[in-house]
């Protein structure tokens, strides 16, 4: 069969031909149709992300949406190596299935799933949102981040605030039911960066912020953090949610006192801080709010044989989504 084949860690896919899985007792082999070329697909794929199987050679792909041998059309989720998404077929546990609403499309399903899953675990599963609390999303211009904006208001949020680097594409994200927009500019070409971002979250915060949902880390989630230590009142809590660190800034310097002198809740949320069934059952309720929540998101496709130059390319906005054959 043809695939996206990895040949060692850190390299980029080939597409060329592997043997097809055979299914064992309790496996289900996947005739694939789409999957999506997320961060997380690709580092995992490549062998950089914590939860990487390590094995190579493989076929790239770390989920996707296909029909089992008895016709069942569903999204399948940490394939068994070597047989990843990106592959004609693949090989995956019965239970790492969800089944796909009739209404959701192939490409939709495949391209929602994964920020879908990482914004609902946040949400729900972590932050345990209340109906009315007020959401910070940092980094909402993002796939990912305009998919937590969306879900939050579904879920019930009071008020949602989005920020981001972009200023006009904050604009898109008020389109898309955000209430209140914070640009930032920082680094080291822009000194008053992160004073001029503190000050407009500590004016925003005066009215109460419950929840942060982080997907960039780095110098904009300290600011966050300080921001809520010089605002929110004396043992209000916060629970502040690490998603994924798309600044590329793995580490920060968080002076303790941020956490003696706030009532702030620093918590993870991914594969391994959430139990797996959990992070399934977030796929399904996204598939099902798909219609409900009128969730919108952009896409672009390719084939899977043009997969060599499609990986090095693809931008996160749209997301990319690998169709098959």
């Amino acid at each position: 069969m043809k695939a996206a084949i990895i040949t060692a860690a850190g390299q980029r896919p080939i597409y060329g031909d592997m043997q097809e899985p055979v299914a064992g007792e309790g496996e289900e082999v996947i005739i694939v149709s789409a999957a999506a070329l997320s961060n997380f697909s690709k580092s995992r794929s490549s062998g950089s992300h914590y939860s990487s199987d390590g094995v190579f050679p493989s076929a790239a792909g770390a989920d996707g949406v296909g029909r089992t041998a008895d016709g069942r059309r569903v999204y399948f989720a940490l394939p068994q190596a070597p047989f990843g998404a990106l592959a004609e077929k693949s090989l995956v546990s019965a239970r790492q299935c969800v089944a796909i609403p009739d209404e959701v499309d192939d490409v939709t399903a495949a391209a929602i799933a994964n920020p879908g899953m990482s914004a609902w675990a946040a949400l729900v599963e972590r932050a345990h949102l209340q109906p009315g609390e007020t959401v910070l999303v940092n980094g909402a211009t993002g796939t990912a981040g305009r998919i937590a904006v969306q879900l939050a208001k579904y879920l019930g949020a009071g008020k949602v605030i989005a920020t981001g680097r972009n200023e006009a594409e904050l604009q898109e994200v008020l389109q898309l039911g955000a209430d209140v927009a914070i640009p930032f500019t920082l680094g080291p070409q822009h000194p008053d960066g992160v004073e001029q971002y503190e000050q407009a979250l500590i004016a925003e915060f005066a009215n109460g912020v419950n929840v942060v949902v982080d997907y960039l880390w780095g110098e904009s989630a300290r600011t966050i953090i300080v921001a809520i230590v010089k605002a929110v009142d004396d043992a209000t809590p916060v629970r502040f949610v690490h998603v994924g660190g798309a600044s590329g800034e793995d580490s920060i310097a968080l002076p303790g006192a941020a956490l003696r002198s706030s009532a702030i809740q620093l918590m993870g949320s991914g594969v391994k801080s959430v139990p797996f069934e959990k992070l399934l059952e977030a796929v399904r309720n996204t598939f099902e709010s798909v219609v409900p929540a009128k969730l919108q998101i952009a896409t672009r496709t390719a084939p899977l044989s043009a997969i060599e130059e499609t990986w090095v390319n693809a931008s996160n906005k749209p997301r990319v989504v690998i169709t098959v054959p």
